[in-house]
Order: C-alpha cells, then structure tokens, then sequence
C-alpha cells in the first residue's frame, strides 16, 4: 500500500471514530460507560472473528502479546473518553482527547533518545493554546472530572499511536487490530459486572434507538474505525497519524451541534481553530525543514 493511500485511509477511519462520540452520546443515556465498552467491542469482535476466523486462529504468542498491549492501551483511552463524555459535551471531548497530537512526537522522540523537532514543539504550544480557550468559562479555566478524563484519554491515545507505529510494522496489522478489539470489549465487559452490575431486564428497556446506536458502534466505528488503524499505521509515521487527529473534532463539533443542539462560544472556536491550526502550523514546518534537509545534502554532495 502506498503512503499517500495507507494516510486517506488513516482519515477515513479516524472520521468513523469521531461519529462514535454522536452514538455513544446517544447510548450513554441507557447505560454506563464500561456497559457500552463491553458491548460495543464485543460485538464489533464475533463479527470481525467470523470474517477472520482463519487468520486468527493462526496467531502465533507474539502476536497475541502485541495485540493485548494495543489493546490495553486502547481500553484504558476508551474508558476515559466515555467517562469524560458522560460528564461534558461531545464537541468538548473530542477537542481534548485529541490533544494527543502534540504528545506523539514528545512520546516518539523519548522512545528514539533525541530531541523532539521545532515544529512539534510550536505545534503543541499551539494545540495548548487551544485548549485553554476551549476550557475557558467565564473568564477562568474549568477543568472538572469530564475535561481531567478527556486529557488523561489524550495521554493513553499519544501512547497507543506510538506504539501502533510500532508493532503494526513487525507484524500482521489486521491480526493485531482483531485482537485489539477483542481485549477491549473483555476488559470492558469484565469492568462492567465489577462496577455497574448491568442486567437483561435494564437492556431489554433500552429501545430501539438506543441498539441502533450500539449496532452502528460496533459495526462501523469498531469493525472498520479501529480494525483498520493498525493497517494504515503500517504505511505512515505516528507522528502523521497523531496530526490526522484533528479531524476527529472537526466532525465531532459539527456533528454535535446539529444533532445534540451542543452550543459553542466564541471561546471554544478560538480555541478550535487554534488546535486545527497546529496541524498547519506543523505541516508547513516539516515543509521547511525537509527542503532546508535536501538544499543541505545537496550541497554536500549526497545523493539520494
């Protein structure tokens, strides 16, 4: 798969992943957030294991470990997202979670033991700088239970593309995002009976609006959102994929406020287009700095 393909396909996924804070929104208003973790992803995981079945069945230890890793990694990002949902706005979420953009390349620069490049440090003091206006209510930072969740789900998101970076490339990339989805729904489903006892009886008042969302969850933000980020991953850098994360909120944001009436202040747009406006800030950097790299080898006669 050629780079330019494996990062639209990367877009693509990370854009079903934003429509699962819409779904999840709408589910959360049944049950809690580790019921709809284990459910969601376990679901997703008997669909993909029928498709995969003989692949699966085939994965040798290593591969096993890869995947629970990915996966913890992912459940601990999911559990914080959801809780941080249940307690603050869609849009708000999916602005802070995606922070991780400017923890990739400080998380990848410590694991490659070298300083980090200009540009991902003017890029998240940018991102930063959005943030703090996003949070700003009246005249001052608000930073509840919900924003702490969505922040520390940032850390764990940071942590899971590097690492995605990783081990996709070592390994069967499709395996390993079975795998992941299968130890996110365990884990999910073991947390739920620990600590909100879900039963039939409360699930079979859900509704018909409210297994829609789960369906759509599993199916389409699961199924294809995060079976398919290892496989992209494989064919890009993380700290593309981390920048790509703003299009999370994008959606997100739209998404929110046509169909959950999420209101947003001249704040939270400043502080929107200050995070959107890190990717460019970082891109147009990166630029500058590759073509100072090939004037530099070229003038010193290396050829490529």
């Amino acid at each position: 798969m050629a780079r330019k393909y494996a990062e639209v396909l990367l877009i693509v996924v990370i854009a079903l992943r934003s429509t699962a804070l819409l779904f999840s929104k709408i589910a959360l208003a049944a049950m809690g957030p580790l019921t709809l973790l284990g459910l969601r992803f376990l679901l997703a995981f008997a669909v993909l294991f029928i498709i995969f079945f003989k692949r699966i069945v085939r994965t040798g230890r290593s591969t096993l470990l890869r995947g629970l890793l990915l996966g913890s990694l992912f459940y601990a990002t999911m559990v914080f997202e959801l809780i941080g949902l249940d307690h603050t706005s869609s849009s708000t979420t999916a602005f802070l979670e995606n922070t991780a953009i400017m923890f990739v390349p400080l998380f990848d620069a410590v694991l490659r033991r070298c300083r980090p490049r200009p540009s991902s440090f003017i890029s998240g003091l940018t991102a930063l700088a959005g943030v703090a206006f996003l949070t700003l209510h009246n005249g001052r930072m608000s930073l509840g239970v919900g924003e702490g969740c969505c922040m520390l789900a940032a850390l764990f998101y940071a942590a899971t593309i590097v690492a995605t970076d990783r081990l996709a490339k070592k390994d069967d990339a499709m395996v390993l995002g079975v795998l992941q989805v299968g130890v996110i729904g365990l884990f999910g489903a073991v947390s739920a009976f620990i600590f909100e006892q879900p039963t039939l009886a409360a699930a079979v008042t859900w509704g018909a609006a409210t297994w829609a969302a789960v369906a759509f969850l599993a199916v389409v933000c699961t199924v294809f959102g995060f079976t398919l980020q290892p496989v992209a991953q494989k064919y890009t850098t993380s700290e593309k994929a981390g920048l790509y994360c703003a299009i999370n909120p994008l959606i997100a944001a739209v998404l929110g406020y046509t169909f959950l009436q999420e209101a947003f202040t001249r704040n939270s747009i400043l502080g929107a287009a200050l995070i959107i406006g890190s990717i460019v800030v970082s891109a147009l950097l990166d630029q500058r700095e590759a073509e100072r790299e090939t004037r530099r080898l070229a003038g010193s006669g290396c050829g490529v």
